[in-house]
């Protein structure tokens, strides 16, 4: 009940107001910011967001998928490893942040989204999500399973950026034309990636050494995920932020 009073009183059907952006959040253990459990999103994701124009509505556990009624869009973040279970793996030694209450609720909320032809932009594990969603796998960590990288990006110091690699997209797809090129330099921090690419997924990024850093969902529906950190650099880098103003302008032409 007081989630959707809370949903209610956003006033998000209507046209003269920003759209609205649903952001499921990680539980950051209690001890660490008080004495409670907090529902945290990294604020880059959050800033990036109101910049282009929109409100980010956090949600954590026991949200309701049916919220993506009630929303214009849903952005995926970054964070710990997707369950291998979810692709039927093993877990590798070296997988981490594993958080089986973040799995259901993004993968609840991103399968009614998806229903619901609702715009998607998923950020790093957000793409892994996205592409287990659609019954694909992932390499557990490319330092072993993909031999033309020679390392993985670790998460970088807090306040700092990951490592700039170079993306070369496909020319015709939706984030070429939203960031208006093809050549592009994402910030890194990840040490998995796709496998096998999920249903209805279409790789149109790669970086030089082969890992696949952009997927998009065939159909009317803009869903566009990338491996990089857009929010990291977007404030210096026109063209990331570019990628969260299209996801905007993509969630406007939803309300009514």
């Amino acid at each position: 009940m007081l989630w959707e009073q809370a949903v209610a009183s956003s006033n998000l059907a209507s046209p003269t107001v920003r759209p609205t952006i649903l952001v499921p959040g990680r539980v950051v253990p209690a001890g660490r910011y008080g004495r409670d459990e907090v529902v945290a999103v990294g604020r880059r994701y959050l800033d990036a967001v109101a910049r282009a124009g929109a409100t980010a509505l956090v949600c954590g556990p026991g949200t309701p998928s049916d919220v993506v009624e009630r929303v214009d869009g849903l952005l995926l973040t970054g964070g710990g490893d997707v369950d291998p279970a979810r692709y039927g793996a093993v877990p590798d030694a070296r997988t981490y942040g594993v958080d089986p209450g973040r799995d259901d609720l993004e993968f609840g909320l991103l399968a009614a989204a998806l229903d619901a032809a609702l715009p998607v932009l998923a950020v790093c594990r957000g793409l892994q999500v996205l592409n287990v969603a659609r019954g694909g796998t992932l390499l557990q960590h490319v330092d072993t399973d993909l031999a033309r990288r020679p390392a993985s990006f670790p998460a970088p110091e807090p306040g700092t950026i990951g490592p700039l690699v170079e993306v070369v997209l496909e020319p015709t797809c939706r984030l070429a034309a939203a960031i208006g090129t093809a050549v592009l330099h994402g910030s890194h921090s990840h040490h998995q990636a796709v496998d096998r690419l999920g249903g209805g997924l279409r790789q149109v990024g790669r970086a030089a050494d082969g890992v696949v850093e952009a997927v998009e969902l065939d159909g009317d529906a803009w869903v566009v995920a990338v491996q990089w950190h857009p929010e990291d650099t977007a404030t210096v880098d026109p063209a990331q932020q570019a990628i969260f103003d299209r996801f905007v302008v993509e969630s406007t032409r939803r309300s009514p």
